[in-house]
C-alpha cells in the first residue's frame, strides 16, 4: 500500500494515505486513547509504551486516515498466511478510528481505501476477525459488503464474559 487516495465522505478534508514512519507517535497515542473491551482482546496499554511500528508491523501495511491534516484512524491489511496458495486474500488485523470522528464515514474511507490497495497487489478477497459484542463494526463490515463465514463461540473471555471471535469476508472482484 503506497498510495494516497481522496474519499468522498461525510468528512471534510479527508485523506486516506499509506503510513509513513513518522506517523508513529501518533498513532501511538491514537491506539492508547480508543482502546476499548469492545475491541480489544490484549490488556490495556501502560507505559512505558512500546512503538506502534516494530520489525511485524510496518508503516507500508498501514493506511491511516488524516482530517483536517491530523491522524483520525487507521486499517492494518495483511496477508493471512505465506502460503502461495492464499496469497490472493488479504486479512484486514487492525481498524481504529478517532472518537472525535466516529460516525462520520472514516472506517469505511479506510475500508475502501483498503480494498484498492489489496486489488493492486492482486489480491480477490478480503477478510477478517471481529469480537461478537461488537455491534458498531459488525455494522459497518455488513454494510461494505462482509458476510459472516464463521463463528467461533466464547474464544475470548473479556472481563469475566465469554466472547466470540466472528469471521468474516467478501470479494474484492465486484
Amino acid at each position: 500500500m503506497s498510495e494516497s487516495y481522496a474519499q468522498p465522505t461525510a468528512v471534510p478534508a479527508l485523506l486516506i494515505r499509506t503510513a509513513l514512519p513518522a506517523d508513529d507517535d501518533a498513532l501511538s497515542v491514537l491506539t492508547r486513547e480508543v482502546w476499548s473491551p469492545l475491541h480489544a482482546v490484549a490488556p490495556r496499554p501502560v507505559p512505558p509504551y512500546e512503538p506502534f511500528f516494530d520489525d511485524r508491523h510496518q508503516p507500508a501495511d498501514f493506511l491511516v486516515a488524516e482530517v483536517d491534516g491530523a491522524v483520525a484512524g487507521y486499517i492494518r491489511v495483511a496477508a493471512p498466511t505465506p502460503l502461495a496458495c492464499n496469497r490472493h486474500v488479504r486479512q484486514v488485523q487492525g481498524l481504529e478510528v478517532a472518537e472525535s470522528t466516529r460516525g462520520r464515514g472514516v472506517g469505511r474511507a479506510l475500508l475502501r481505501g483498503a480494498y484498492e490497495a489489496c486489488r493492486r497487489q492482486g489480491a480477490t478477497r478480503i477478510t477478517l476477525r471481529v469480537l461478537g459484542h461488537n455491534a458498531p463494526a459488525r455494522a459497518l463490515y455488513e454494510s461494505e459488503g462482509f458476510a459472516v463465514e464463521g463463528v467461533l463461540p466464547g474464544e475470548f473471555l473479556l472481563d469475566g464474559a465469554y466472547v466470540d471471535d466472528v469471521l468474516m469476508g467478501r470479494s474484492l472482484l465486484d
